[in-house]
């Protein structure tokens, strides 16, 4: 099978015409996948609604299609606008084979979804199924999201959310992780968050498999619109945890009676919201970033705060290179990422509300990345300095 998410991770250098300014670029082959989870409506499948997902800065479109006509029209347009499709389609379950061979060559195929938050006790069928995609199309993956940490033993099937993952990863072949987690409820955060963080990218790294993980773009139940600092909290913690891939739940507005979904990026009335522009602003930063993240390694999260949040470590000791590093407010996650001989720390605020103030000092080789995915050595910038609510700050090295 062929490697789900290549990427080159290169520096470029860019100097100035009449001047001696030199400046750093990350520069990447492949950017972070961005996903419209319930994107497009598929009755609004035209050249005109693809540019506009694929502007807001998304990458893969996942919407339920009626049938596999409907998803060989979005294919079409799909591939003319730069965007990748999911597949689901009710001919996937019941003429599997056919379905599978008419899309695999299709350019804008990324993968096929299977199921959304299994019980365990489907685990056995889904592994059939998913071999058998797999057996006619292994180039491209087979996705299933799994439950959240706060389901109950009822719907996940077993006592624990660790033997949940455990078990769906033992025992269905899927080549990509991906689970949900709603964490901004209120003016709060579940305080059970980064403990699904912390169980799902370990199983995910123990597995050798990537993992996706979400935002919430959309209106349900008590949250409130996601504004700017709430999605990137969720980015880039899941980031920082190691996830390579973003979801977006949702792009396009639910007409749900249960949920009561409403003010997502595209509203039921097809219109956009001030979130389209989140989501967008947002998604540029992912993708400015993407030869940070994009195919690193974990090396180690931790969190600071007067208190750290359930199931998650202490930062005691500090990264190779950084000297000092305290925070002032409710808490950081400190995560550590390794590409190649290239190091990285990120430094998210779990604060959503306000800001953090952060004191670093590095060695003198320690440059700090931009949202542009441009470097400055560190040494230019104050040793204390505000960080956004929901931001990151981060940094790079190379190791010695």
């Amino acid at each position: 099978m062929k490697k789900l998410l290549p990427i080159l991770f290169l520096f470029s250098v860019f100097v100035c015409n009449g001047c001696d300014e030199v400046q750093e670029n990350i520069k990447f082959s492949e950017q972070i996948p961005i996903l419209a989870w319930h994107g497009i409506a598929p009755e609004e499948t035209t050249i005109v609604r693809y540019q506009e997902l694929r502007e807001s800065g998304i990458t893969h479109n996942f919407s339920a299609f009626l049938d596999a006509e409907a998803v060989a029209k979005a294919l079409e347009i799909a591939q003319k606008t730069g965007v990748k499709i999911i597949v689901w389609c009710p001919e996937l379950k019941t003429n599997t084979e056919k379905t599978v061979r008419r899309f695999m060559n299709h350019p804008a195929v990324a993968g096929y979804f299977l199921k959304d938050e299994p019980n365990r006790s489907l685990f056995p069928e889904l592994a059939e199924w998913v071999k058998k995609i797999r057996a006619i199309d292994d180039n491209h993956f087979c996705m299933i999201n799994l439950y959240p940490n706060y389901a109950s033993e009822e719907q996940l099937g077993v006592k624990t959310y660790r033997e949940y993952v455990d078990l769906f990863i033992k025992e269905v072949p899927v080549q990509l992780l991906t689970f949900d987690h709603y964490p901004i409820i209120g003016d709060s955060i579940r305080g059970n968050w980064y403990e699904n963080l912390e169980i799902f990218s370990e199983e995910a790294r123990k597995a050798g498999k990537p993992f996706w993980a979400f935002a919430l773009s959309v209106v349900f139940g008590s949250c409130h619109v996601p504004i700017v600092a709430e999605l990137r909290l969720q980015v880039y913690s899941n980031l920082a945890y190691g996830a390579q891939g973003i979801q977006y739940f949702t792009y396009w507005t639910p007409k749900n009676d249960k949920w009561n979904f409403r003010h997502g990026p595209i509203t039921l009335e097809s219109k956009r919201s001030e979130v389209y522009d989140r989501i967008k602003l947002v998604s540029e930063e992912i993708k400015n970033l993407s030869g940070v993240f994009l195919d690193a390694k974990v090396v180690s999260v931790a969190h600071t705060g007067d208190t750290i949040p359930l199931g998650t470590k202490r930062l005691i000791k500090l990264p190779l290179l950084i000297k000092v590093l305290e925070t002032k407010g409710t808490g950081a996650v400190v995560s550590v990422l390794e590409k190649g001989d290239d190091s990285f720390l990120v430094v998210v605020n779990r604060d959503f509300k306000n800001t953090m103030m952060l004191t670093i000092e590095g060695d003198s080789t320690v440059k700090k990345i931009l949202k542009d995915g441009s470097l400055v050595p560190a040494s230019a910038y104050i040793r204390t300095m505000e960080i956004d609510p929901g931001d990151a700050a981060i940094y790079t090295w190379v190791n010695k």
